[in-house]
């Protein structure tokens, strides 16, 4: 009922992919269908996290001019709409989508004209939340994300992210870029604990990470694991995603279940709904059948999620109440 951890672009609906493919006369516009789906539908047993992250190519090759942003953000809209989601948060990185000219703020404008157009029949809340990349080379790429974060903060952006190859860039190199966004009184989230171990979770609580994207491998270290407990920091976990990236060895090794008897706040999304063939409805029913999830463990989630939105406190309430009835 609540995913405050999807990226739009590993969510498009196929048949977007295929007609914004066909209009803008890319190489694989006239791909049968199937194997236009086996490029980007990745498989639960995934040969590996380079695998994985392959199946981005295509999307973001589209979603380089306005109108494939605006109508890929309103179409995922629809999608959420359609399974019943009462409020999401939806990231991209806009530096991601600046090939064939389009500025940054070019991107963020796009999605935003989506998103108000999801919007605009009061089905569902939305947001936008903006991701730096982990990379060599695009620290002022970084900033100028940053700096769109602050701008439309309020205005349907709702927070800014760091994403990306963790393994290979450690979080530790972004703690300039993070002490900016705080002396701007920007709330962000932070990838980490998915590629790298408990030091790149260690290292985003010491930026003031008040969530925390997957946070996997905080496992390994009880002290850790005490220390999350104690802060409430909020762990996005995407369980079916986190399993395909190989994040975790299987759907059973995942910690969401233990997580939550530690009394972690923990919350289950999806991630990229179209990559991983996932909802919300699946991600609850993989993690009953895998890791034994009870309803009042669900319900839990839930909650979680609504106190971990970037929101006001009267809007997470209203969202609370909105759960409890649904329940």
């Amino acid at each position: 009922m609540i995913d405050i951890h999807l990226h739009f672009d590993g969510s498009l609906p196929l048949e977007l992919v295929q007609r914004q493919a066909k209009l803008q006369n890319l190489p694989y516009a006239d791909l049968p269908e199937e194997e236009l789906r086996d490029r980007i539908v990745c498989p639960i047993d995934c040969g590996s996290l380079n695998d994985f992250l392959a199946r981005f190519a295509i999307p973001l090759e589209i979603l380089q001019t306005y109108d494939s942003l605006r109508e890929g953000v309103e179409a995922v809209m629809n999608i959420l709409k359609s399974q019943g989601i009462l409020y999401a948060e939806l990231r991209f990185a806009p530096q991601h989508h600046t090939k064939k000219g389009l500025t940054q703020e070019d991107a963020v404008k796009a999605a935003l004209e989506g998103l108000q157009n999801g919007l605009s029949d009061g089905r569902i809340r939305a947001q936008l939340i903006l991701c730096a990349m982990r990379g060599d080379g695009n620290d002022d790429e970084n900033f100028e994300t940053l700096r769109l974060t602050k701008k439309y903060l309020h205005q349907g952006v709702c927070a800014f992210d760091l994403a990306g190859a963790e393994a290979l860039f450690s979080t530790e190199h972004y703690r300039e870029l993070f002490a900016r966004a705080t002396d701007m009184g920007v709330p962000f989230t932070i990838h980490a604990g998915e590629a790298a171990g408990p030091e790149s979770v260690r290292a985003a609580l010491s930026f003031g990470a008040k969530r925390i994207g997957y946070g996997v491998h905080a496992i390994e270290d009880p002290a850790l694991v005490e220390e999350l407990k104690e802060k409430q920091t909020v762990l996005e976990c995407c369980v079916i995603s986190n399993v395909q990236s190989k994040a975790v060895g299987s759907a059973k090794e995942h910690p969401i279940r233990y997580f939550l008897k530690q009394g972690l706040k923990v919350t289950l999304n999806t991630d990229n709904m179209t990559i991983s063939q996932t909802s919300m409805a699946r991600e609850v029913s993989f993690v009953r059948e895998h890791l034994g999830l009870t309803k009042e463990q669900e319900l839990q989630l839930y909650l979680n999620a609504a106190d971990a939105a970037f929101l006001d406190e009267e809007s997470k309430e209203e969202l609370k109440h909105a759960i409890a009835k649904a329940f």
